[in-house]
């Protein structure tokens, strides 16, 4: 170190090393020499030797401040403190993910309502009870539709973002879970189940999703035809359009589904989404070729945003060559009625469109007396209808939410009407799988 800073004075390598000599040689003979102890003491020598004590106390000095902060107990607890409080924070699963600002995805139609948490883990009963449900712990999952009627908010308490991934695994398992699940209840099990409804939402999130995979629709201009990008049809029941050209794909796709009635009665329900601006053409077509007799509409056009396109003239449009005039129109307490003449190359049909508004978004139906009328009309006038008609057709905005408990409690008003039960898990199952 010495002869380091005997360079840095100015000194050669060579002349450093002989002073860094001398002075060792001085210090071993214990200033016997006065000539060497007058040079030990020029300027140029005491210069290095300052330094070299100022280091050292900067050294010293340094080593004691640190061994004084690692012994104050505070400052470790604070600093333990900040890593479990950074380690524990929650992560973020932002919208932007799968979504752009001018395209809204299910998730984030609306904001999550205040629900209760339920947990799959929970006791619902004692082990000794036959009625108890085993929960095998899954990935529970938000349902992708525009409303969460009949679910719960699985996220993290205090928060309203999504957790989990968008998609369920479509495997074998999957598909016999859904082929072969039953639950069928009476009247009054049914009575005791919605008196605590514990099992039935465990019920509820057991069943798979069956999602379908985007990838099954990686075609070009087909996300102008959905109104959310991630809520696509099952491509085995999808109502396909008589399209203007043999491989024109667009011409021929809708977003709607086939859906079975009670006792497996094929193409009963379409079930599909509001229509948008650019599908109301696709909309009426679909109407025409299903030859469908009813369309019952659960939405208003906005609920904080749109969530379905007014399709329907005031008194009259043409719309793909097909012309749709309202002939009579019925305000009742939670419905209206219209009922329109459509006409397509010279045929004439008429239709009845419901329009059910007391059901809001995210939520369950405040009454449900009104409800069941709406189901009960709506499967009176579809049974009265000539031979020839084909499909009823349902739909909110995504098509899935409040569209699935309308055609399921219709379903279920059916079955317990000639059975005397109600198999809601069965039901359930099935929608999933059409």
């Amino acid at each position: 170190g010495l002869w380091v800073l005997y360079m840095l004075n100015g000194y050669t390598a060579f002349s450093a090393a002989y002073k860094v000599l001398g002075l060792l040689q001085y210090i071993l003979s214990n200033g016997e020499s006065s000539d060497q102890q007058m040079e030990i003491w020029r300027v140029e020598c005491v210069c290095p030797l300052l330094a070299t004590l100022f280091l050292g106390v900067v050294i010293l000095g340094t080593g004691a401040l640190f061994c004084i902060r690692t012994l104050v107990p505070g400052n470790v607890t604070g600093f333990h403190d900040d890593r479990r409080q950074s380690m524990s924070r929650q992560p973020s699963f932002t919208y932007s993910e799968w979504t752009d600002a001018k395209q809204e995805d299910f998730y984030e139609l609306d904001a999550v309502p205040e629900t209760p948490v339920f947990d799959c883990f929970m006791d619902i009963k004692t082990d000794g009870d036959p009625t108890t449900l085993k929960v095998k712990p899954v990935g529970l999952q938000e349902r992708r539709g525009s409303n969460v009627s009949l679910t719960l908010d699985m996220c993290t308490p205090g928060t309203t973002e999504p957790y989990g991934m968008l998609l369920s695994p479509r495997d074998q398992s999957t598909q016999e879970y859904l082929e072969n699940a039953s639950n069928p209840l009476t009247p009054a099990q049914l009575h005791m189940r919605a008196l605590d409804d514990a099992v039935l939402q465990a019920e509820f999130y057991e069943a798979p999703m069956n999602f379908v995979d985007p990838k099954e629709y990686n075609i070009p201009g087909v996300v102008r035809k959905n109104r959310y990008k991630t809520i696509l049809p099952n491509t085995h029941s999808r109502v396909c359009l008589q399209g203007t050209k043999d491989d024109d794909f667009l011409s021929t796709y809708i977003n709607a589904n086939y859906l079975k009635g009670y006792g497996g009665q094929e193409k009963v329900y379409i079930a599909t989404q509001g229509p948008t601006v650019n599908t109301v053409g696709d909309f009426w077509r679909m109407v025409w070729q299903e030859r469908c007799p009813i369309i019952v509409m659960i939405t208003n056009i906005e609920e904080k945003n749109e969530k379905c396109t007014e399709y329907w003239p005031e008194d009259s449009m043409t719309c793909e060559g097909i012309e749709i005039t309202v002939k009579q129109f019925i305000q009742a307490d939670d419905y209206s009625l219209r009922i329109f003449t459509v006409k397509h190359e010279g045929e004439e049909r008429s239709v009845r469109h419901y329009w059910y508004t007391s059901w809001p978004d995210q939520k369950t139906p405040d009454k449900a007396p009104p409800l069941l009328q709406l189901v009960q009309e709506v499967e009176e006038v579809r049974k009265q209808a000539s031979p020839s008609s084909g499909s009823v057709i349902v739909h909110c905005s995504a098509g899935i939410g409040r569209t699935g408990c309308f055609i399921a409690t219709a379903i279920l008003c059916e079955q317990l009407r000639h059975e005397g039960v109600v198999d809601i898990l069965r039901t359930t199952s099935q929608l999933r799988l059409d």
